[in-house]
């Protein structure tokens, strides 16, 4: 896994990994598809066209389009998404925002099993 760069966008913190990132959107922010011109961008600048998951280390309440899921299949080198959420809450939002993403989506307990699960996917995806 090895080192990661850190990025403060204003509405969440980033954590980039070689074959991944996490990002923890800051408390109270309502996520849009606006905010995946934002993601687009920086999946282009950090990974140009590899393959690529998010995942999303959910510590704090915030709100989430769902549609935001949608505009994001639309990302080819963001192959997965990971939901870390922080309660029962969260885990049923995460619940229903999976409906709206047809690629591999994960809901986990820890960062440590959504991490081995998107290196499998991108693994997987790399042998296509």
């Amino acid at each position: 896994m090895g080192l990661f760069h850190y990025h403060d966008i204003g509405h969440a913190e980033i954590f980039a990994f070689d074959d991944f990132f996490v990002k923890q959107i800051k408390a109270s922010v309502v996520i849009t598809k606006e905010h995946n011109k934002v993601l687009k961008a920086f999946i282009k600048k950090h990974y140009n066209t590899r393959n690529v998951a998010y995942i999303s280390n959910r510590i704090v309440s915030y709100s989430v389009d769902p549609l935001v899921y949608k505009e994001a299949e639309k990302i080819p080198s963001l192959v997965a998404i990971a939901v870390i959420p922080g309660d029962e809450n969260m885990r049923a939002n995460a619940e229903f925002e999976r409906q709206f993403y047809d690629r591999p989506f994960g809901i986990f307990d820890n960062l440590t099993k959504a991490m081995k699960w998107a290196q499998t996917i991108i693994n997987e995806e790399n042998k296509k």
